[in-house]
């Protein structure tokens, strides 16, 4: 089995990506309906797997970090992609519709 091994300087440009892509995006519906609230369920999963991702980098796990990371920015290209967030027609950042 091979052994794979993640720099911490290329867990600290996707945590960068993630955390740059997350101020960005912005929810596409009014407060009360109920795709605002599957919105925001996305952006807490992203933030959970962020803070995860921190977490993990911190106590010297960088595949867990690494793993963390893309999930969250998973998440968000899905909220995207789903047409519950606005990525602004960025797709550096994003996945678009």
């Amino acid at each position: 089995m091979n052994e794979f091994t993640i720099s911490s300087e290329r867990i600290e440009r996707y945590l960068k990506l993630t955390e740059n892509a997350l101020a960005k995006v912005e929810i596409l519906f009014p407060e009360d309906s109920e795709k605002n609230e599957m919105a925001n369920r996305i952006l807490e999963m992203v933030r959970s797997y962020h803070s995860d991702a921190i977490f993990f980098l911190k106590e010297g796990r960088g595949d867990d970090a690494f793993a963390a990371i893309n999930y969250a920015h998973g998440w968000l290209d899905a909220g995207v992609r789903l047409e519950l967030l606005d990525g602004k027609g960025d797709w550096k950042l994003f996945t678009l519709p």
